[in-house]
């Protein structure tokens, strides 16, 4: 497959998403997938998955957990087997009402037609503090005037 047909593929599985069609973005991914985001304490969808069922489960667990806001995929690179996605997204946590965002960058591996790999970086602190029920551990600092925390 060319670089032109592997952002083809993602741009459906991001457009899947953008529509709560969980299953035909699922539809898109090889058997085997691997799956993973840093691993996020208290934050019970992070971390490595592996095969399409665990990824179903990953994002059954994400909507329980967080409210997308906004979330917009902005570029697209690809090079070979590679599709790199630079966006943005703000989510809300349903645990805590906390809000936030930030930038991201997700790097996928396309074989066979399929998505065969997915990693996530972002910014694990500001989804971390969002998590973080009010007031645990929050210290003077994040009372008043302080940012809200950002994406994961």
């Amino acid at each position: 497959m060319n670089e032109q047909a592997n952002i083809g593929l993602l741009k459906q599985a991001y457009d899947a998403y953008d529509k709560g069609d969980i299953q035909r973005l699922i539809g898109l991914l090889a058997q085997d997938i691997e799956w993973e985001l840093p691993e996020v304490e208290g934050i019970p969808f992070t971390g490595k998955r592996r095969g399409v069922d665990q990824v179903a489960d990953f994002f059954r667990v994400m909507a329980e957990c967080q409210e997308p806001r906004e979330f917009r995929p902005d570029q697209f690179i690809g090079q070979g087997d590679q599709v790199i996605v630079l966006g943005h997204g703000t989510f809300t946590v349903k645990a805590t009402g906390a809000e936030f965002s930030s930038d991201w960058c997700h790097v996928f591996r396309v074989a066979g037609g399929k998505i065969a790999s997915f990693k996530e970086y972002d910014d694990t602190y500001r989804a971390a503090q969002a998590y973080r029920p009010q007031g645990a551990g929050a210290g003077a600092a994040a009372g008043k005037g302080a940012a809200r925390p950002a994406i994961h």
